[in-house]
C-alpha cells in the first residue's frame, strides 16, 4: 500500500473502528461505587462532604444547617498510551496483525477508571479523606463541636481486604472526578512527521485526564478480619447505626461487598449458598450483592 495521506486517513478509520467497538463492548465497575463529577478546572474542591442533616419540623424561623467546612481537594491528572505501526508494516498491507492491539488499548481506556477506583479503596485504610481521618478508620469524630465522639468503619486485621458499601445514594463512597474523556489520537503526517523520520513508524495515543477520591467514608466499610458470618453481619450492623457529622442518623443500608479473588470462595459460601454446610438456612443468603474484583488483588 502507498503510504500517502488518503490512505493513512482510510487505516486510521480502520484503528478507531476497531477502539470504538472493543472500548463500548467492555464492561466497567467504577460507576456504581462512585459519584461522577464532570471538572472544568485543574482541580475540584469537594467544601460539602460531611454536611448533611436531617429534614425537620418547621417551627419559628428556619435552621440554617452551618456545618463545618471541609477543605478536600482532588486534582486531576492526565494519562495515555502509545503505539504505533512501522511503516513498513503499512507498505507490505500486514497492518491488520496490529488491529487486536487497538482493540484491546480500548478495553484498557475502558477500564482505566476501574483500576483508579479500586486502588484508591485498597489503600483506603492508610489515606486519608476529608475529615482528616483515614478513609477506613476506628476514629472518625462525628456530632457538633464539643460534642464529638470517635466512630469506626473498618474491622482490624491482617488478611484479605474487603468492603461492604451502600451504593444506591446519589452522593457515593467514591468520587470519580473526570476532566476530559479518553479519546484516540492518530499522529498522521505523511510526508513532515519528525517521529516518522527517525523512527520509521506511524502513533496512535489515547489519552484523558481525570483523578479519584474519597466520598462520604459512612457509606463504605473495610475489613482486613477474616470473611466470615460473624464479621459480616457485625461490618453490617456498624453501619446500619452510623451517623452524620452533625450527629444524626444516616439510615444507611450496605448493599455490596466487593472482595478481590482471594476471597471469592468465602464470598461465594457467604453469600450465594442458600444453605450452610450443615444444612442450616443461610440467613446472609442474597443478603447484598457480591463483586468479585481483580482490581483487588
Amino acid at each position: 500500500m502507498d503510504v500517502n495521506a488518503e490512505n493513512l486517513s482510510i487505516l486510521n478509520t480502520a484503528v478507531k473502528t476497531q477502539f470504538n467497538n472493543a472500548f463500548n463492548g467492555a464492561e466497567s465497575m467504577y460507576k456504581d461505587i462512585c459519584t461522577i463529577v464532570p471538572s472544568k478546572t485543574s482541580a475540584n474542591t469537594y467544601a460539602w462532604l460531611g454536611n448533611s442533616s436531617q429534614i425537620r419540623e418547621w417551627l419559628g424561623p428556619r435552621v440554617i444547617n452551618r456545618l463545618k467546612t471541609h477543605d478536600f481537594t482532588i486534582k486531576n491528572k492526565k494519562f495515555e498510551k502509545t503505539e504505533g505501526i512501522p511503516k513498513d508494516v503499512i507498505e507490505d498491507d500486514e497492518y491488520g496483525v496490529y488491529m487486536p492491539l487497538f482493540a484491546q488499548m480500548g478495553v484498557d481506556a475502558k477500564e482505566f477508571p476501574d483500576i483508579l477506583t479500586f486502588n484508591l479503596l485498597k489503600i483506603g485504610f492508610s489515606e486519608r479523606c476529608y475529615d482528616g481521618q483515614n478513609f477506613f478508620d476506628t476514629d472518625h469524630p462525628v456530632g457538633n463541636d464539643g460534642n464529638e465522639v470517635s466512630v469506626s468503619n473498618m474491622q482490624a486485621g491482617t488478611g484479605e481486604p474487603w468492603f461492604l458499601v451502600c451504593n444506591r445514594r446519589p452522593i457515593k463512597p467514591l468520587i470519580f472526578q473526570e476532566r476530559r474523556k479518553f479519546d484516540l489520537t492518530f499522529k498522521m503526517d505523511a510526508k513532515n512527521s519528525d517521529h516518522v523520520f527517525m523512527h520509521d513508524e506511524y502513533l496512535w495515543g489515547v489519552d484523558g485526564r481525570c483523578n479519584v477520591g474519597f466520598g462520604l467514608w459512612q457509606l463504605a466499610f473495610g475489613s482486613k478480619a477474616e470473611l466470615n458470618a460473624d464479621n459480616f453481619e457485625a461490618a453490617r450492623a456498624s453501619m446500619m447505626k452510623l451517623k452524620s457529622d452533625a450527629g444524626s442518623p444516616l439510615g444507611v443500608v450496605p448493599d455490596t461487598l466487593y472482595v478481590g479473588p482471594d476471597n471469592m470462595s468465602k464470598a461465594e459460601k457467604l453469600l450465594e449458598a442458600a444453605n450452610k454446610a450443615g444444612g442450616e438456612s443461610n440467613t446472609n443468603y442474597k443478603k447484598v450483592k457480591l463483586v468479585v474484583c481483580p482490581w483487588l488483588a
